[in-house]
């Protein structure tokens, strides 16, 4: 679920960077990185489900130097505007609290 279609990884959305570029040995990676794809495939469904192409914002899993599981947001200015928009009209409807 992490992308939409084969050709998710080349469409532009550069988050190659956002990884630590090495391992330390007897890290758990794989452990945070499940966590945080599961979290990760549950948004990205969510934007599918409010009309967002995961070409244009998706959520991506990766993982801490601890091996922690971190989820990143990446997307076009475009896009990440509107989700912004979309969730602060839910905090404007609700006194602020999601």
């Amino acid at each position: 679920m992490t992308g939409s279609g084969e050709d998710w990884p080349n469409d532009g959305l550069d988050v190659a960077g956002s990884d630590f570029g090495f391992w330390m040995s007897g890290v758990d990676y794989i452990a945070g990185w499940r966590e945080a794809r599961d979290a990760a495939d549950r948004l990205n469904r969510a934007l599918l489900g409010v009309g967002f192409e995961l070409s244009a914002v998706r959520a991506v899993a990766s993982t801490n130097e601890d091996g922690g599981g971190v989820v990143r947001l990446a997307g076009w200015p475009g896009a990440v505007d509107r989700l912004a928009g979309l969730l602060e009209a839910l905090a404007d409807g609700d006194g602020g609290a999601l």
